[in-house]
């Protein structure tokens, strides 16, 4: 048999140092997506062993995984006794990945549990170990997943997704297997950097709410109301949080096409879609239950259409002039702050036209007193800066007013001097 372009011994890509890659696969229908990530991370040059549990041999056959990893596939730990196996390919592992992880899998291996290679594998690698998890809706939201998904976490296991979309029998939600490109970048950037060039890991253990965007607020099927937020701020303060070791709910109104696609390329980030007001409002209060600290950075429409008309509105039918009556929207920010538990920061944004940095502190601070946020961005903005544009001037403000925080640079520069401020405020 000769090797095709899809074979991985084809082209092999070139990596800075071939990595011994153990990767754990769990029984559930995402199992054939585990193909394809042993697939890339032989292309990429690294030395792939397959650890199937006994159920996801049901969904893919172990000749298909030799085939693609170029190495045996065990199940047991009896297998090589005389070599034992069970720890020695795990002490052997530069790196651990579980694609895709069930429920049943991530409580195993949040409580130790050894009862099968996969088990022993994990509990004998230092390696970093990276989980990508893949079930049902209903399964990933149970109090029993959410504990163990936060204790692995707190143990420094990377978490991958899962992502939000269509499930198996018809359901749709957050459960759905991150795409075998996005869960290898993020295993390999695992081990890549050095202890020297690691971003400090001031997050490690948080959960960090953050929205983005804009919402677009409908007066029929085909318009609405809404501004020119493109969620790279949102976008930029997610990557930071991740970088620092935060778990990232991404809370999305409407952002750009190359936003939404750079969130779902992070590493553990669950994007929650929320295109109105009213949706953001909903899905952040929700979100904000578990979190320890909630980033409103997106530009929520202050008015919406009283009535939305079912049917296009024409202009024949409207005649020159057509006027629509607006009604305010919910104040999801005042909302988050009424409902603050003890402990949790909650940040806010106010994106202004000012006269000059004293003008923008005054409406910074007439809003705080209205609002009274742990933490307020404020922005100017106008018809050639803020919304859109990839540097930022901000100046954070605290609780009392105080400036406790300015940036100017690049929008991550603004995301990590806000986190500054979050984590001198967490202690």
């Amino acid at each position: 048999m000769t090797d095709t372009a899809d074979s991985p011994a084809a082209s092999p890509a070139p990596a800075d140092r071939r990595l011994t890659v153990v990767v754990g696969i769990c029984g559930g229908i995402a199992a054939y997506k585990a193909v394809s990530v042993v697939r890339e991370l032989v292309l990429r040059g690294h030395d792939v062993h397959v650890v199937p549990t006994e159920a996801a041999l049901r969904f893919v056959g172990a000749p298909t995984l030799e085939a693609i990893s170029r190495n045996p596939v065990h199940t047991s730990v009896f297998d090589d006794v005389a070599q034992v196996r069970h720890v020695a390919l795990g002490q052997q592992a530069d790196l651990v990945v579980v694609a895709p992880a069930t429920a049943h899998t991530l409580a195993k291996l949040a409580h130790g549990l050894s009862d099968d290679l996969l088990g022993t594998t994990v509990l004998a690698s230092t390696a970093p170990l990276v989980v990508a998890p893949a079930m049902h809706t209903q399964m990933w939201q149970a109090a029993s997943t959410v504990d163990n998904v936060a204790l692995l976490r707190s143990r420094g296991v990377l978490v991958v997704g899962p992502d939000d979309g269509p499930l198996t029998g018809g359901d749709s939600g957050p459960g759905r297997l991150s795409e075998p490109d996005v869960i290898v970048d993020a295993a390999l950037a695992a081990v890549a950097a050095s202890p020297e060039e690691a971003p400090a890991r001031d997050l490690a253990g948080r959960v960090v709410v953050v929205t983005a965007g804009g919402t677009r607020e409908p007066i029929d099927p085909v318009r609405w109301i809404g501004n020119r937020s493109s969620g790279k701020q949102g976008l930029a303060i997610a990557q930071a949080a991740t970088a620092r070791g935060a778990r990232v709910v991404f809370v999305a109104a409407h952002v750009d096409d190359d936003v939404a696609a750079a969130v779902r390329r992070l590493p553990g980030v669950e994007v929650r879609p929320a295109p109105t007001a009213a949706d953001l409002d909903a899905v952040t209060t929700a979100a904000a239950e578990t979190a320890d600290v909630v980033v409103m950075a997106a530009a929520v429409a202050d008015w919406a259409p009283a009535s939305v008309s079912p049917s296009k509105l024409k202009k024949d039918d409207a005649g020159d002039r057509l006027a629509l009556e607006l009604v305010r929207t919910v104040d999801v920010l005042a909302g988050l702050v009424e409902r603050r538990r003890p402990g949790q920061v909650v940040v806010g944004f106010a994106a202004e036209t000012s006269t000059g940095r004293d003008d923008l502190l005054a409406l910074g601070r007439r809003k705080l007193a209205r609002k009274p946020a742990d933490l307020l961005v404020l922005n100017q903005v106008g018809w050639t800066e803020g919304f859109g544009r990839d540097e930022s001037v901000a100046v954070v403000l605290g609780r009392g007013g105080d400036v406790v925080g300015e940036s100017s640079g690049t929008k991550s520069d603004t995301a990590h001097a806000l986190l500054d401020a979050v984590v001198r405020l967490l202690g």
